[in-house]
């Protein structure tokens, strides 16, 4: 997988689309959320969560492809944007929880539409932030805050960190 500069490094390429506290499809529904100031640039620094660019191609099956791929990569991923103060709640959430995360900023993405379109297809819905832990989507930042609350969250992102270790034990 090559994940690339966009082309105009540090510009916003693409601000469709919208930022929500999110919508977890099955049996849970969405739940009212607090926004946060949280800065991606906090979470970076802080060594917790990646932010990638790409110049891909305009192919329709690539940003699925590469969303299937850096999904099943990482045991959490958020597709955020950064000027979104739902994906910041999120990102600091992982964070607070010192769980590394895979942060894919979609505005910073030269078809970054592309893959918000995508992810629309994967998961019913536009908004930021689209969460994944373990390979599943789990909803926006409401969703996961709720599961946190739950206790439900850490067990999942500790499924997956499980699941990896003994994939490298048996290779």
């Amino acid at each position: 997988m090559y994940w690339r500069g966009a082309a105009l490094a540090g510009t916003r390429l693409i601000r469709s689309g919208s930022c929500s506290p999110g919508r977890l499809g099955g049996a849970a529904g969405a739940a009212g959320a607090a926004a946060s100031g949280y800065g991606a640039a906090r979470a970076a620094r802080a060594g917790m969560g990646s932010s990638i660019s790409s110049s891909l191609g305009k192919s329709a099956t690539a940003p699925m492809n590469q969303i299937q791929e850096t999904i099943s990569d990482h045991c959490v991923v958020i597709f955020s944007k950064t000027s979104c103060s739902y994906c910041n709640m999120a990102k600091k959430l992982f964070h607070d929880m010192n769980v590394n995360y895979k942060v894919v900023e979609l505005d910073m993405l030269e078809y970054g539409s592309q893959f918000q379109d995508a992810l629309y297809k994967m998961t019913g819905d536009r908004t930021v932030p689209r969460i994944f832990v373990n390979g599943t989507f789990i909803g926006g930042a409401a969703d996961t805050h709720r599961l946190h609350k739950e206790g439900k969250l850490l067990p999942l992102v500790h499924q997956c960190y499980l699941k990896k270790s003994k994939r490298k034990e048996s290779q």
